[in-house]
């Protein structure tokens, strides 16, 4: 039997909703729902296999959320808003999201996203690989990274991204490719989410060591050094 994946919206506007509950629920996902902060609190106990968040709610809202529950959630979250700017997109990424998708959309669009989150999460649970260096480790099955023993706190796609490019060393992919590969959609026109998501890799490697694994090849991408 396939499975039936568990999804949380979270979301102010009862219309949307209640919109997206029908609509998902006829595509065989299980599907709950908050109005507010503390709904989504009380839903997470439904161990949701990823999550829909509005930015824009009353009173704590979808940035202030994600940051509080990522230390706990390790499933994908996806932002709804209608906010479009460079600076809230970085902002939903440094509090833990993992992708955008901007009101108004179109349900195939979502429900692409959707799949492909999924997806990615389920062929990651599958890998059984490891990569040692001089001073870093890399547990593909365990999704972990070690630099002269400090183990590196990483968010699901900054994790994808180092598995992506280290398991491909040498090789260089350019941010739409990176974008399609991990998100596993178009990447036309999302250069800033990976932009961001290299950064913050890189200053989080920078604590622990002077190398950089991850090389900027101008113009074309970025690759991972041998």
């Amino acid at each position: 039997m396939e499975q039936k994946y568990k999804l949380l919206i979270v979301d102010d506007e009862q219309s949307i909703l209640d919109m997206l509950k029908l609509q998902l629920e006829l595509e065989n996902y299980t599907v709950y729902t908050a109005a507010d902060a503390k709904d989504a609190l009380e839903n997470l106990s439904h161990s949701p296999d990823i999550i829909l968040l509005d930015i824009n709610m009353a009173g704590m809202n979808g940035l202030e959320l994600c940051a509080s529950i990522r230390e706990y959630v390790s499933v994908p979250i996806i932002f709804l808003t209608a906010r479009v700017s460079e600076q809230d997109k970085v902002n939903g990424l440094m509090v833990g999201g993992d992708d955008y998708i901007t009101k108004p959309f179109s349900m195939n669009e979502l429900l692409a996203r959707i799949s492909a989150h999924l997806r990615r999460e389920q062929r990651s649970r599958v890998r059984t690989k490891t990569k040692f260096s001089e001073e870093l480790i890399i547990d593909y099955s365990d999704r972990s990274v070690f630099i002269k023993g400090h183990r590196i706190e990483l968010s699901n796609k900054e994790f994808e991204i180092i598995q992506l490019l280290s398991m491909n060393a040498g090789q260089v992919f350019d941010r739409e490719k990176i974008y399609e590969i991990i998100w596993g959609i178009d990447g036309v026109g999302d250069n800033v989410v990976i932009k961001e998501h290299i950064r913050r890799i890189r200053l989080k490697f920078a604590e622990y060591t002077e190398k950089s694994y991850i090389t900027t090849v101008w113009g074309v991408g970025y690759k991972w050094e041998k």
